[in-house]
């Protein structure tokens, strides 16, 4: 089959024919590593541009996981980088960030401002450790200033990888389309059986209303099983999500403080005000 010649008419106000801004993925204003998404998922490359995004992806990969090895484990934090310290919800994701860092975990986000900065700064002014894991855009993202550690990266898929992987359990706060997006990643990866049965708990009841009603009519469809509603819990009180995540998390997998080894031949890096914190928060000895 041949490709039909000459190129088909554009009509007028269509997205082909509407201009080029700095927030166009197809402005030539935009730096190469913010488009990187966009230059992976646009279609098939050359073979030596599929090789070098190939091994740009596994600089990410090879980046995050050399930044994040010491973390310790980590309880994610999910929710918009569009609220502002005057919003309840800002306040609520602070007060959880104190908790999870008085539980003896790592607060880990995706490292901007919003209810992401809000669950940091809990997680510092608390003494515990609190680490971001950013990505590039050209708008909202910028790291916040309550980190411990920080990674940037170029790929959504390998950030998502990597708050998924040093997760015991997921707190999702109010937030939009990125934080629906990480919300169903983790039930996924959990209903499937991709990693082991982690808490998820969503706060905020009357923000998550009609998706807890959507996620119940499904269930009585069977297009999902009523065991999969048991796998999300919803509250408002972060007294009641500490105890939840403590019983599903610290109990059932019988976790311990345990803090790794770095050498510093590798060009590793330990967090040892964090091991120190952690161990006055949990009572338990450094390893």
């Amino acid at each position: 089959m041949t490709k039909p010649t000459g190129s088909p008419e554009i009509p007028p106000g269509s997205q082909a024919d509407r201009p080029k801004t700095d927030l166009d993925p197809q402005s030539d204003t935009q730096p190469a590593q913010i488009l990187a998404d966009y230059h992976l998922l646009e279609g098939p490359h050359s073979r030596s541009s599929e090789l070098l995004t190939l091994l740009r992806i596994l600089y990410d990969y090879l980046k995050g996981l050399r930044a994040l090895h010491f973390v310790g484990p980590c309880v994610t934090v999910f929710g918009s980088a569009r609220v502002t310290e005057s919003d309840p919800h800002y306040g609520m994701a602070r007060q959880m960030g104190a908790a999870i860092a008085r539980l003896g975990f790592t607060v880990l986000t995706g490292g901007g401002p919003g209810i992401m900065e809000a669950a940091n700064r809990g997680a510092r002014e608390a003494g515990g450790r609190s680490v971001g894991c950013n990505i590039q855009l050209p708008t909202e993202q910028q790291p916040n200033p309550y980190l411990d550690r920080s990674v940037m990266l170029r790929y959504f898929s390998v950030r998502k990888t990597l708050l998924m992987k040093y997760s015991y359990a997921f707190v999702v706060c109010p937030g939009g389309v990125g934080t629906l997006d990480e919300f169903f990643e983790a039930l996924t990866l959990i209903q499937t059986g991709k990693v082991k049965n982690f808490p998820i708990v969503l706060m905020g009841k009357e923000y998550w209303h009609e998706l807890t009603l959507l996620l119940a009519k499904m269930a009585r469809l069977g297009t999902i099983g009523w065991q999969d509603l048991e796998l999300i819990h919803t509250t408002d009180s972060v007294q009641e999500a500490i105890a939840h995540i403590e019983h599903k998390a610290i109990r059932s997998f019988g976790l311990t403080l345990v803090v790794r080894r770095h050498f510093p031949w590798l060009l590793e890096r330990g967090l040892l005000r964090a091991k120190r914190a952690a161990a006055d928060l949990t009572g338990l000895p450094l390893k």
